[in-house]
């Protein structure tokens, strides 16, 4: 599938990550997770604000207080977006300097759920987390190489998280009263020389993940079999997330880290912020608390 493409920033980003759209805003965040950076566009408007983080920032999501928890290299925070201020929270344990936060996202209880990984992705070191409204911090497992693509079912009886080193998507158990998610499985797996990356669930339960190295996203039905490839003109595309009136406007991340010139000069939106527009409707985020 070769859709129509909007260009929604041209930052040339290093890698951006966590598309989050804020339907009471109308806006969509972003962030650079190598420039410290995190961005906001009116999608009615164009415009822009953006502000720099303490530490490196690697995800975010919506919080019901208003502004942003952001998961950083020292640690989960809030950011109040009208003062710029920056307030620690958390930090889990086991953690060390040679690691770092990696993907995270708000399940539809208020939960911040995140992973943790090595710097360099040089072993399975890496935890996953659920940071609850109260403050409460549970480790949820452990054995990741680099965490990707929190999920949840429309039922929220299934969650998805991808480990992107052995290029697999799981699936759990979820509990959404509780927050419990359990006895892990292989979901689906993208193909060599690709890796699954950040995620999102449209409203029929199909899962959405960009595949960096791959060119494009997949759409992965229920059972897990490959329903459409959509094909960018990206090698390294991130993330996804729907946004628009009515959630159907897919916004994707990408990244231009890690390509040669020549590449760069060959893939002139590698770094950008895109849009496509689809035929199915996303499900609305949600926000910490």
């Amino acid at each position: 599938m070769i859709a129509t493409i909007e260009v929604v920033a041209n930052d040339r980003a290093l890698v951006a990550e966590s598309p989050t759209w804020s339907a009471s805003e109308h806006a969509l965040y972003w962030l650079d997770g190598r420039s410290d950076a995190i961005y906001r566009i009116d999608a009615k408007s164009g415009a822009r604000s953006s502000w720099t983080t303490p530490a490196k920032v690697n995800a975010l999501g919506l919080r019901a207080a208003g502004g942003l928890i952001v998961a950083t290299k020292s640690g989960i925070a809030t950011l109040d977006t009208a003062r710029g201020a920056f307030a620690h929270l958390v930090t889990p344990a086991p953690y060390t300097d040679s690691m770092r936060m990696n993907d995270g996202k708000v399940d539809r209880a208020g939960r911040f759920w995140f992973g943790t990984m090595h710097d360099d992705a040089g072993d399975a070191s890496g935890h996953v987390y659920r940071l609850d409204p109260n403050g409460t911090l549970a480790t949820i497992d452990s054995g990741y190489t680099i965490p990707n693509g929190f999920a949840w079912s429309p039922d929220d009886r299934t969650m998805y998280l991808a480990d992107s080193h052995p290029r697999t998507i799981y699936a759990y158990d979820f509990d959404v009263v509780s927050g419990e998610a359990r006895n892990r499985r292989p979901f689906a797996q993208t193909a060599e020389g690709t890796m699954p990356d950040g995620a999102t669930i449209d409203a029929e339960g199909y899962l959405w993940s960009a595949n960096v190295g791959g060119w494009g996203i997949s759409r992965f039905a229920t059972d897990g079999t490959l329903e459409r490839r959509l094909e960018l003109p990206v090698q390294r595309p991130t993330s996804v997330i729907f946004g628009g009136d009515d959630l159907r406007t897919l916004f994707i991340t990408t990244a231009s880290r890690r390509l040669t010139p020549e590449q760069l000069a060959a893939q002139p939106l590698a770094g950008a912020i895109l849009a496509v527009r689809v035929d199915v409707p996303g499900l609305p985020a949600h926000a910490f608390g």
